[in-house]
């Protein structure tokens, strides 16, 4: 949650080497995925496309194996480039379960997918690896830079893709399980201020937009929480949160211990937030900040020190970021604009000849665990959320000076406002458009797997992550899918 990177979120927990960053660098305070969930997110920002050009729909569906990135052209310019960790943001990967609960998802059915959010405590106070993977990962990094980016001559860009801070798969007895379990170790979990952790309002299910109602309810959120469980929640995510910025602060002094770190840009940031109990909710999938607000800062040679900016930025700046630094042009179609004239002393100083950044920027959503395409536009003060075809679904307008916990949804309040985003985004992006076209993909793919399997799908369906509530009457839900096809 990029909220946690600034005043007054990161009074939770203790993030030292953020604290490092904002000190001697630059934090954005309003940076947002293009899409939150994580393959769709990583395919905007590796490609500087939004989501409806990458067609990136879905965890299933990315961009293509052969896709030409920014750390192509970077290593097609002389430079020496490493991707250590997660990238995911290729086709073909992830869950069936999360590739068939997106394609169903306008299907006249409510079924859980994930488990019930939960927290586990593991090890004790010394246990510092709880990620062991990303653990891993960051040493292959710090190895790197130690062994061999030290003795290039040619400069080089180092990729670091962590997993944390990321709910754990938790057990379960479907054909895949959800990740709903929050663990950390007591040494994380005495990082966490405990008092200074705030719990969220929660509107009454009958309050509840739909298209929340169905998210709340397929991610398992629907039941009694107590104020301790959902202070635990967000308590041990913040851990996590602790544990990703030791692995931060071991790459920053690896750099410093080569000599490196004086002439080495560092950008950190994530594909998507954490809800962690906002909005009666866990995981991504939402245009709720907790959930669409990412952390961005940089740091590095040019850049201004303890600088805070508040113009709305997203993921897909990163490309045309990178090329930037690198001086390499950009190509006329991206999507994004360089954060460079924003980030460095020079720049703002030069009389631009740059396109102007727009005062906007868009996040849109396609896959699970919400049953309806959905789109974002974020300015200065407003959030507008629209679905669909923009008159099926109610729309959302939030005032995030006035609400910034996006209580109260204004678009009726405001119409003359909803109106001139709503035209903002249609300038952008014919949604209504998209959204046809998102249904048909899935109805499509849904055929297709559902063909491939033969005699065996009512068997494979029925054991998906919904096989709790599934398997309660399963000629039900076949029914509401053959109605639906």
């Amino acid at each position: 949650d990029g909220r946690l990177t600034f005043y007054p979120g990161n009074q939770t927990v203790a993030l030292p080497f953020i604290n490092l960053m904002k000190r001697y660098g630059t934090v954005f305070l309003k940076a947002y995925t293009n899409s939150p969930i994580c393959c769709p997110s990583r395919a905007a920002m590796w490609s500087g496309l939004f989501t409806h050009l990458t067609e990136s729909w879905n965890n299933f569906k990315g961009l293509d194996p052969d896709y030409v990135t920014w750390m192509d052209l970077l290593q097609k310019h002389g430079y020496h480039t490493k991707k250590f960790g997660k990238t995911d943001y290729t086709s073909g990967h992830h869950s069936v379960s999360n590739r068939v609960e997106a394609w169903t998802r306008d299907v006249d059915f409510l079924l859980r997918q994930e488990g019930r959010p939960t927290v586990k405590l593991t090890g004790n106070k010394t246990h510092i690896r709880v990620m062991e993977t990303d653990w891993q990962n960051t040493e292959k990094a710090v190895n790197w830079i130690k062994e061999e980016a030290i003795n290039f001559t040619q400069p080089f860009v180092l990729y670091l893709g962590l997993n944390l801070p990321h709910p754990y798969p938790s057990p379960s007895t479907g054909e895949n399980f959800g990740s709903s379990t929050f663990l950390t170790s007591p040494y994380w979990l005495k990082k966490v201020s405990y008092e200074a952790i705030k719990i969220p309002k929660w509107s009454s299910l009958s309050e509840m937009h739909p298209v929340d109602y169905y998210s709340s309810y397929t991610k398992n959120c629907t039941g009694e929480f107590t104020k301790e469980e959902v202070r635990n929640i967000r308590a041990f995510y913040y851990a996590m949160c602790a544990e990703t910025d030791a692995m931060l602060g071991k790459i920053i002094s690896a750099l410093r211990d080569t000599g490196l770190l004086k002439r080495t840009i560092i950008i950190f940031t994530a594909d998507h937030g954490e809800l962690a109990m906002d909005h009666r909710q866990f995981y991504k999938m939402s245009m709720y900040e907790g959930s669409s607000h990412v952390p961005l800062l940089v740091m590095g040679p040019g850049i201004k020190q303890r600088q805070e900016i508040s113009n709305v930025v997203s993921l897909v700046d990163i490309y045309p970021t990178m090329l930037d630094i690198a001086r390499i042009p950009a190509q006329q179609n991206l999507s994004g604009y360089s954060l460079m004239p924003l980030l460095s002393e020079e720049a703002q100083n030069e009389v631009s000849t740059r396109k102007p950044r727009p005062p906007w920027v868009l996040s849109e959503f396609h896959g699970c665990n919400v049953n309806s395409s959905t789109y974002m536009l974020r300015t200065d003060t407003w959030k507008y959320i629209t679905y669909s075809d923009g008159n099926s679904v109610l729309p959302q307008l939030f005032d995030l000076s006035a609400d910034p916990d996006e209580l109260e949804n204004i678009a009726l309040k405001f119409p003359a406002v909803a109106h001139s985003l709503d035209k903002i985004l249609r300038s952008i992006v014919n949604y209504p458009k998209v959204s046809s076209s998102v249904q048909e993909y899935n109805k499509r793919q849904f055929i297709s797997w559902k063909q491939s399997l033969g005699q065996n799908y009512s068997n494979v369906i029925a054991n998906l992550r919904w096989h709790q509530d599934w398997l309660k009457e399963p000629k039900k839900y076949e029914d509401a899918i053959d109605k639906w096809l």
